[in-house]
């Protein structure tokens, strides 16, 4: 599981949500999310589960299938294209 891609794919997901929304709908601090966005800690499994659930995604689709440039902007997986949820 790679760290940084994690993070890049989490931002990407949050777009232009404050932290503060993101992070009181998931029921974590901020300072967790920045530090899963950041890309320097991996959220706990049950955290994981509400982060794909807020998203409308699964694990699989944002901790595992990850393709997002390094910028973060262009999610190529096979349910996610350009920028579209596409599930």
């Amino acid at each position: 599981m790679n760290k940084k891609l994690i993070g890049s794919t989490l931002r990407y997901l949050r777009g232009n949500r404050k932290r503060k929304e993101v992070s009181k709908a998931v029921q974590i601090s901020v300072s967790a999310l920045s530090s899963y966005e950041n890309g320097s800690r991996i959220p706990l499994d049950e955290i994981k589960v509400r982060i794909a659930n807020y998203y409308g995604l699964t694990v699989q689709d944002v901790f595992f299938n990850q393709y997002i440039t390094e910028q973060g902007e262009d999610y190529k997986h096979g349910s996610l294209q350009g920028g579209e949820y596409r599930i």
